[in-house]
């Protein structure tokens, strides 16, 4: 087996992880929950149930698609929940 040379090397780094100009990245799509701002409150437990994985954790606003001052209300409400044991 022939042995590599520096050349080889520099060509398997360039396309390693980095896409090119012309590649571009498909975004997730974002999980559309439609409710109201007055819903979102520690005891409605369905709806808080909704934005957290199975092992337990808070989405991150990249995945709910919620504008920051909602996302805080939720992580606010998530942890109030969690501390009544409405939620684990």
């Amino acid at each position: 087996m022939p042995r590599k040379t520096h050349t080889d090397r520099r060509d398997s780094r360039k396309s390693r992880g980095k896409a090119t100009l012309t590649e571009k990245r498909t975004p997730l799509p974002k999980p559309k929950i439609d409710f109201t701002v007055d819903a979102l409150d520690y005891k409605n437990v369905n709806l808080l149930r909704q934005f957290v994985t199975d092992q337990g954790r808070i989405l991150p606003r990249k995945y709910t698609g919620l504008p920051a001052h909602y996302q805080r209300q939720l992580n606010r409400a998530i942890k109030r929940a969690r501390q009544m044991l409405l939620m684990k």
